[in-house]
């Protein structure tokens, strides 16, 4: 998920996980909460938990199947159980349109895009999802999470969680800035209308010259490699040194086109998320 900046001035997108001792579990995504998997007590037995039955003719929108396969190698050992924000929107025909209106963003708001479990993009305001998220953590809370990484480059308010509540903007941020220093660095976002709020932010942190490019992570996949592939090359070519995939959409596959494309080194933010909240885990042994 990526964004715009929002009305708020706060502290670090909807999606998240948890992590929990194995056997793994293939529920869904949105928050990841984590567990070590040993030393940290849980609320219950190491097993697979089944996640709550749906509503009757009720469509749940994770879980993130997009995610895992590159989430897991990053966190042997770990078991992820997933809350999502949209978990309790209903997506059905029926009711999908209306659900979008509600979540869409206001006038003026700068808009999140996240990923449904069909593959389909939603379009958020940050008014809407901001207590969904805080319901989120609150259900992985529950379920034992000892933290919870939101799994979206987003620029939110702080969400309050009686344990480590973890946001991927600040880790992905800060980690670039480590690793580029004042080098030139290209951004890729998912929509063409938040490019100069990203690129803005972005400049904010970084000294070197910052520009940004638009690419559909959840187009479907020859034209999202298409996009990713031409967003690539346009960055180099303006100069950029290092490239970063800036929304948790974006797949290590995806981070390969880029690469190729522009002959330049590329950061992914969910890589970079999820090596983080790795360490939160390891603190824990």
């Amino acid at each position: 998920m990526s964004q715009g900046r929002p009305s708020h001035t706060p502290a670090r997108p909807p999606a998240r996980a948890v992590l929990r001792p194995r056997p793994c579990d293939p529920t869904r995504w949105s928050h990841l909460v984590l567990e070590p998997a040993r030393g940290l007590r849980s609320t219950g037995p190491p097993h697979v938990r089944r996640p709550p039955r749906p509503r009757p003719g009720h469509h749940r929108p994770g879980p993130r199947t997009d995610l895992r396969p590159d989430a897991e190698p990053l966190l042997p050992g770990v078991r992820l159980v997933e809350h999502g924000a949209l978990d309790e929107d209903d997506f059905t025909a029926g009711a999908e349109a209306a659900t979008r209106r509600e979540l869409a963003p206001e006038p003026g708001e700068a808009p999140l895009v996240s990923r449904l479990r069909d593959g389909n993009a939603v379009v958020l305001g940050h008014g809407a999802v901001v207590p969904r998220m805080e319901r989120a953590v609150a259900r992985a809370e529950a379920e034992g999470a000892v933290a919870t990484l939101l799994l979206c480059t987003g620029h939110f308010p702080a969400i309050q969680g009686s344990r480590p509540v973890l946001f991927a903007e600040p880790l992905v941020q800060r980690a670039v800035a480590a690793i580029v220093g004042d080098a030139p660095v290209g951004l890729v976002c998912p929509r063409p209308d938040q490019v100069a709020d990203v690129s803005g932010r972005w400049a904010e942190l970084l000294p070197g010259h910052v520009t940004a490019a638009g690419a559909n992570p959840y187009a479907p996949a020859d034209e999202a490699h298409r996009q990713i592939a031409e967003a690539a090359r346009e960055l180099a070519d303006g100069g950029a040194a290092w490239l970063v995939l800036d929304c948790i959409g974006y797949t290590e596959d995806m981070r390969r086109t880029a690469a190729r494309a522009a002959g330049r080194p590329v950061l992914l933010a969910r890589s970079l998320a999820v090596r983080a909240a790795a360490e939160v885990v390891a603190a824990h042994p």
